[in-house]
């Protein structure tokens, strides 16, 4: 640390330096990420509650309401009026608090875990910090979680199944309603990932897309991993965990004498209010109509860029159920397009099973710029 501070004017200047080495979601270029720029209304509403911190929540009682209302209002798009839960840093953090919940509710020793071969890495952290036998299930062709997979998988050690409602890689809605069936019969704890498709797909069936139940409509569903800072267009970090039942909260719950909330059930103790009252404004402003017509858009130039890999004669792996688009070349490898792609600045990602391009069409993803993209995309193939 230097002796002396450096300017205001200075800093920024070094800051500014910095940011130029960053990849920008405007530029169009990022194609591989499930985020995107924040909305400027989530952005300003960020900012108006940088001290609050809701690891002490009667200290901030207005933010408090927030994140209660904010957890309200997305229970009702996801089948459930009343729900429970906490706006927190993302997917990893609530897919960690609804293995640790289900956990401690079975009360079993050397607990198991069942994850589709798709679920997100999170679901590792989650084994090896819960001490938690993870059993993956395999998926069927269409590579959705196969449910005679799950059937062989279960056993008296079991103490919750996961499904995935978009997926990571493909954008896959696992079967649900069968997991929902299933685990009700055994008295076993669902938790659906929808880290993803959370913030689309309620909007897309509201367009009368053909797209399979997966939220607390199901009476089998115990919680819900849901993402603002995904399709919700919440600032980063902002995720969301989302609890049928307030008792899955209880049973992972410490006490906090010295705070003014007696006890916690998050994994983070200090936690930012902005991201609830980020969440909260969005919510509010966008409205379901402003999500439907945000989820039509990105649905519309994922069309746009099927028609467009079709034409080039390249392989789609899977037809896509939502803004996930993964594809491959008879003439190069996956790793020899990828590098090509990015050699031309385009950012794109490389799916693990199966290994494919893959490519999502976030909010940020204009139909100028796809259009960008497949003319680099079939110069890349034409001459290749």
């Amino acid at each position: 640390m230097d002796k002396q501070g450096l300017s205001r004017e200075e800093v920024f200047q070094e800051l500014q330096g910095y940011q130029k080495q960053d990849l920008t979601h405007r530029s169009g270029k990022i194609l591989g990420s499930m985020c995107t720029c924040p909305h400027e209304v989530g952005r300003d509403a960020y900012s108006m509650f940088l001290e609050s911190n809701l690891g002490d929540p009667g200290l901030f009682t207005g933010t408090q309401r927030l994140e209660n209302e904010s957890i309200d209002i997305i229970g009702s798009f996801l089948g459930l009026n009343k729900v429970f839960g906490h706006i927190i840093t993302g997917g990893t953090e609530a897919n960690i608090m609804a293995m640790r919940a289900a956990r401690n509710y079975s009360g079993i020793k050397n607990p198991e875990i069942i994850v589709p071969k798709s679920a997100h890495f999170s679901f590792k952290k989650a084994s090896d910090m819960l001490c938690l036998k993870i059993k993956e299930a395999e998926l069927d062709s269409n590579y959705k979680m196969d449910l005679g997979s799950v059937e062989e998988l279960l056993s008296d050690k079991t103490v919750a199944v996961v499904g995935v409602a978009g997926t990571t890689e493909l954008g896959k809605i696992d079967p649900i309603q069968d997991l929902s069936k299933l685990c009700q019969e055994r008295n076993i704890y669902l938790h659906v990932d929808a880290a993803f498709g959370g913030f689309i797909i309620p909007f897309l069936k509201e367009l009368d897309y053909d797209l399979p139940n997966f939220d607390f409509s199901l009476d089998g569903v115990c919680s819900i991993t849901i993402d603002p800072h995904k399709m919700g267009l919440a600032p980063i970090p902002t995720g969301c965990i989302l609890f049928r039942d307030e008792k899955y909260l209880d049973v992972m719950s410490i006490e906090t004498p010295y705070l003014t909330e007696k006890r916690q059930s998050t994994i983070v103790g200090t936690r930012s209010g902005a991201s609830a009252a980020a969440t909260w404004a969005l919510l509010k402003y966008m409205g379901k109509e402003g999500y439907m017509a945000l989820a039509k858009k990105c649905m519309e130039i994922t069309k746009t860029l099927v028609h467009g890999i079709r034409e080039l004669g390249l392989e789609l792996i899977t037809e896509p159920e939502l803004n996930i688009v993964a594809f491959k070349s008879k003439k190069m490898s996956i790793d020899e397009l990828a590098q090509k792609l990015n050699d031309r600045e385009w950012a794109v990602s490389i799916s693990s099973y199966p290994r494919a391009i893959r490519i999502i069409v976030m909010p940020h993803i204009n139909k100028e710029h796809i259009n960008k993209f497949l003319a680099d995309l079939k110069q890349i193939t034409v001459n290749y």
